[in-house]
């Protein structure tokens, strides 16, 4: 007697479903390598890690820089789409269980159903729930077509994943990005953050931010912290998702240890 054939799960039912385009279906290798390290970024009250950011290196370590300068208006797309593949095979590698956090090049996406294709086939290639992916796409990426993210950001959610906006306050766009899409995530920028403390205006700035994040139900993260004293100033505004050297440094391709004096 024939067995029943199990049906399709949703990550490869939903796979299945998207549509592609000829970007996608031509996917050449870059002619350089590079690699990750994993950041770790904290719910303070909680004593837990919330998420482990991907940041690009060279694959010996190498800055950031020294990868990103080697990106170009031709090898763009596949840039990208090679960090989300990476991103989530290393940390199905390394075991993370929490959020991972990859940063996007909205100028790199042709149609949002479409590019995130390779997305869902790395997730589902390495065991990695797509539930526990956060797209982060930097507040002042030179974005023209602002529509255009905004649409990248809407199908995303659609498809699942949760959406961060980082380095806000650096920008050009601001508030109004934030009046036209709410993120689940909201990433302050750590010039805002460095010595907020001593910073009256900073302190007036970042109140405000997350006042406004608060009615609309947005998540704010403090990063950049490298001292207490910036830490309990955050807290006592609310903010208890932190990312910084006083928590941890990132590590290359390795889970960071969380500095246990960063507690107290």
């Amino acid at each position: 007697m024939p067995q029943k054939s199990e049906p399709p799960s949703p990550l490869a039912q939903a796979n299945t479903d998207l549509p592609s385009c000829h970007h996608c279906r031509d996917l050449d290798e870059l002619d350089f390598e590079f690699s990750f390290a994993y950041q770790p970024i904290v719910n303070f009250f909680a004593r837990t890690i919330f998420a482990h950011e991907a940041l690009v290196r060279g694959i010996n370590g190498e800055s950031a820089v020294s990868v990103l300068s080697r990106v170009t208006d031709e090898n763009r797309y596949r840039f990208d789409q090679n960090c989300r593949i990476k991103a989530v095979e290393g940390a199905a590698k390394l075991g993370i269980q929490e959020f991972v956090s990859i940063n996007f090049m909205p100028n790199a996406v042709y149609q949002p159903e479409a590019c995130i294709r390779s997305t869902f086939e790395a997730a589902q290639k390495y065991n990695f729930s797509k539930d526990r992916i956060i797209f982060e796409v930097v507040e002042g990426e030179d974005v023209s077509d602002r529509p255009h993210l905004i649409n990248i950001f809407t199908e995303y959610r659609r498809f699942g994943f949760k959406t961060a906006i980082d380095d806000f306050g650096a920008g050009y766009a601001g508030l109004n990005l934030l009046a036209e899409f709410q993120p689940d995530v909201l990433k302050l920028d750590m010039d805002l953050v460095r010595d907020i403390n001593l910073s009256k205006p900073k302190q007036a700035i970042v109140a405000g931010v997350v006042q406004i994040c608060r009615e609309l139900s947005i998540e704010v993260l403090a990063e950049g912290i490298e001292t207490k004293a910036e830490r309990d100033f955050l807290l006592a505004c609310g903010v208890t998702l932190f990312q910084g050297y006083l928590f941890c440094k990132p590590a290359f391709q390795a889970i960071g240890r969380i500095n246990p004096d960063a507690w107290s």
